[in-house]
């Protein structure tokens, strides 16, 4: 391996990394907002129901339908990078 190819393959190394670095980073971003919009949108849905005249306990078993949802996005999302690792 010559000087050029060594200082090429480093080059990418730290290319690669810093890309992953950043696209784990925007990752956790998300996750982050994702359960806080969805903790803030369930709360309104709660009290806007409630304001209706609908009984606090059927509110919150609604409400927890958003918090489910959220659940199961995250899931989707670790079972499809969990596909990338087995793949590879």
């Amino acid at each position: 391996m010559t000087m050029g190819e060594k200082h090429l393959l480093i080059t990418n190394v730290f290319i690669g990394a810093a890309s992953l670095i950043r696209l784990l980073s925007s990752m956790a971003v998300i996750y982050l907002t994702l359960g806080w919009k969805v903790r803030k949108a369930r709360k309104a849905l709660e009290k806007e129901l409630i304001k209706m005249g609908m009984p606090k306990e059927a509110a919150k078993r609604i409400g927890a339908k958003y918090a489910a949802l959220k659940d199961d996005t995250i899931n989707a999302m670790k079972r499809s990078f969990s596909g990338f690792g087995s793949s590879i």
